[in-house]
């Protein structure tokens, strides 16, 4: 049977649980005699069943420690809270996920096992098996676009196109068990998770009140939820493709705030980049600027850090970090047009030193001509 088979890869046979074990009856019985109802056999748990099922032992704290100690024991408290098992308990709903939808009965793998339905690349396709299926979900009223979008996404393209396993999928953003939808007021603190700094920043400024009193998503305005993607200089300021513009003009306080961070910006990105080429130059010419090209990473880093502070929406800290930058790319740049000058000083008198030489190498020449052509001490005279 099917079960059967592929219950030979599932974490609980190889734990040395049986079919028992879920399913109850008499494990002492072989054949139908163990599907005993008098003795606990519950045959296929009804949906409303499958959390207290599981919950027998996952939230069973005492009896986890024997096999996992690691392993939380919370997740049918989580899965109470959640969408999901909301809708079960309240509306008896039979749509909703259950334990067994994202983790298949009978070939239940550990998150780490590659082959299992909740390893991080397999995350979003789980999921999308219900909310990537419109004829599904249609009683909903919700989006069905959601792993499309976050395929396109910068986040799904750090796991698959460099391999960074940790990169966020559904449950680091939804939660997995307890999964819900984070709320316009709570974006920032779910985003906050990796992007510590910016959400710092985000918080104090005056767009975190704002947004939300307007019922902006925070971090999501700009870069939108499951289809965000990588940021860029072009997003700030008044541009075509700006989001600042969304909002402001040229003639309020917002747009011109966002015209003078992008103009500052521009101008540290503009000189980083000429100090960076004036010193590749020189290094490929052959001359020692590696001190430079190691110091030029102090404005790369300040450019970072005045993106970032963009997030403040205002300028002061943002000059700040581009001032540092400036300063930096400054020195730089004056040390590539002195190698450079360098060079040329020493081509120059490359040039003259080798006119020098053969010069020097014709006259020696000519004079040994000249004393070939001598007559020598005693020789006959020619007819």
């Amino acid at each position: 049977m099917a079960p059967a088979k592929a219950f030979d890869g599932d974490i609980h046979k190889a734990k040395g649980f049986g079919c028992v074990a879920c399913h109850g009856g008499d494990a002492n019985a072989a054949g139908m005699e163990a599907m005993d109802r008098a003795k606990g056999f519950i045959g296929v748990p009804k949906r409303q069943q499958i959390p207290q099922v599981c919950g027998r032992c996952h939230a069973d704290a005492a009896f986890m420690k024997r096999y996992n100690p690691s392993l939380r024991v919370d997740q049918v408290a989580e899965y109470e809270s959640s969408v999901h098992g909301s809708r079960l308990r309240q509306l008896g709903d039979p749509k909703v996920a259950t334990c067994a939808s994202c983790h298949p009965a009978h070939n239940i793998r550990p998150p780490s096992d590659p082959k299992s339905s909740v390893y991080p690349l397999h995350v979003a396709d789980t999921c999308g098996r219900c909310h990537g299926d419109a004829k599904y979900m249609a009683g909903y009223k919700i989006p069905t676009d959601q792993v499309a979008k976050y395929k396109t996404s910068v986040h799904w393209k750090a796991m698959t196109d460099k391999g960074d396993l940790s990169a966020p999928t559904c449950n680091d953003c939804h939660g997995n068990h307890g999964a819900v939808p984070p709320g316009v007021s709570f974006v920032g603190n779910v985003c906050g998770q990796c992007h510590s700094l910016t959400a710092d920043l985000f918080k104090k400024s005056v767009h975190a009140k704002v947004f939300a009193e307007m019922g902006n998503p925070g971090c999501a305005t700009c870069h939108e939820n499951h289809g965000i993607q990588p940021p860029g200089d072009f997003m700030l300021g008044l541009g075509d493709k700006a989001v600042c513009s969304t909002c402001h003009g040229a003639d309020d306080k917002g747009g011109k705030t966002a015209t003078e961070m992008r103009a500052l910006i521009d101008s540290l990105s503009g000189e980083t980049q000429k100090a960076n080429a004036i010193l590749l130059q020189a290094n490929h010419a052959g001359m020692e600027v590696s001190q430079a090209q190691f110091d030029l990473n102090g404005a790369k880093d300040a450019l970072v850090k005045a993106r970032t502070a963009v997030h403040s929406y205002t300028v002061a800290p943002v000059k700040q970090e581009v001032e540092v930058g400036l300063a930096i790319s400054s020195k730089a740049y004056a040390r590539g047009i002195r190698a450079m000058q360098d060079l040329r000083f020493r081509r120059v008198w490359l040039t003259i030193f080798l006119v020098v030489v053969l010069a020097l190498a014709a006259g020696l020449v000519m004079k040994i001509r000249q004393v070939d052509r001598r007559p020598t001490s005693g020789s006959p005279p020619k007819h």
